[in-house]
């Protein structure tokens, strides 16, 4: 078994803690560190911005990434959410029973 992690942004806590607790619920995730005031520069469509956003690593597993990104997109309030997912090289092994534990494909 491997594990995967996957970053991304929100706008608010409000909607980061929303969309984590979903992906808790559905199993696709073991754990959402959710990490406060994160300042964003940017560049979107053509335009330099900068904001205020909350940032979020969701921890699963490896066959879980591509529908637990999936997931993600469709729940996020972004319209154009900034996801990454990959797959993690190393891991301990206690990390690994408890994703093995506590996340599990949709299909179950």
């Amino acid at each position: 078994m491997t594990a995967a992690l996957i970053w991304s942004t929100f706008g608010d806590a409000e909607s980061a803690e929303a969309v984590a607790d979903t992906l808790l619920e559905e199993r696709l995730i073991a754990c959402a560190n959710i990490l406060p005031a994160v300042r964003s520069l940017y560049r979107w469509n053509g335009e330099r911005g900068e904001g205020s956003e909350v940032a979020v690593l969701f921890k699963t597993r490896a066959e879980l990434l591509d529908a637990a990104v999936a997931r993600l997109e469709a729940l996020h309030p972004y319209d154009a959410p900034a996801i990454s997912g990959w797959r993690c090289d190393a891991a301990g092994a206690a990390t690994l029973g408890w994703l093995d534990g506590d996340c599990r494909s949709p299909n179950l």
